[in-house]
Parts: C-alpha cells; structure tokens; sequence
C-alpha cells in the first residue's frame, strides 16, 4: 500500500510550503516562460542517435492549440523542432525527449523553439553537436 500524504499542518505542528504553484489554478501575473534545453546525451551520439532532453518553465507542455488556449492558466504550449536549416519543422506536444536518428556523420543542429498554442515563438535554444563516424561490424 502507498504512503499516505496529507498536506498543511504536519504531526509535529510544523507548517510546509508547497512545492509549486497547482495546474489546476489560475496564477495571477506568471512568468515569462523559458525553455532550457541540454545537448544531445553523450552516451547515445555516440551510436548516431541524438537524444535532447529540455523543459520549458512557466510554461505546460500539451497538446492544446489554437486562440482560445491563449487565456489558459498556467500556460501552456508546444515545441517546433527544426533540423538543419530544414524549411519544416515538426511539432512535439508531449514534453518528452527529443529524438533524432539517421542522421549522417559530421555537424548539425537542431533548433527547438517554445510556442504558444497558435504557433507563436516565445523562447529558443539552437543545439550544436557533431555525429561520430561509425566503424563498421568487421572492424570491430
């Protein structure tokens, strides 16, 4: 069976903040939002795949689009994520890792933006890494 968690006043008359702010209320003046994002996990470029992980900050990372997701609270949004200088880019609404593989050996980038529900841009970060030349199976 699981702990069982209360909240406000502890047996010992001790008064605990919060952790955070609820998803389930509205929060008055927010934040701007902010999107922090790692390079690639050294472990999997290694092998050719890109593994980025980021978070966004004052911001829920959902699939919810349009105007009338504007006046939600708190926040929330979606990433565009650009490879390459591509002239397209595709959405992530999950808030998980990024996932890139294929990609030849050499430079690359990856553009991640945070946007709002109507595709507005409110923070970037461009990620720069190189792939390794892999070795074939008989060189090993």
């Amino acid at each position: 069976m699981g702990r069982l968690r209360t909240t406000g006043q502890s047996h010992d008359g001790d008064r605990r903040p919060s952790r955070e702010a609820s998803p389930l209320v509205a929060i008055e003046d927010e934040p701007e939002p902010r999107l922090l994002a790692d390079p690639p996990l050294a472990g999997p470029l290694s092998e050719g795949r890109v593994f980025i992980q980021y978070r966004a900050e004052n911001l829920r990372v959902l699939p919810v689009f349009g105007a009338g997701a504007l006046s939600v609270s708190p926040r929330v949004g979606h990433v565009h994520v650009t490879i390459d200088d591509a002239p397209w880019h595709f959405v992530d609404s999950g808030g998980e890792t990024i996932v890139v593989v294929g990609l030849p050996p050499g430079e690359h980038q990856v553009l991640i933006e945070l946007a709002d529900p109507t595709h507005r841009v409110i923070d970037r970060s461009l990620i720069r890494f190189r792939v390794p030349e892999r070795m074939s199976a008989e060189n090993h």
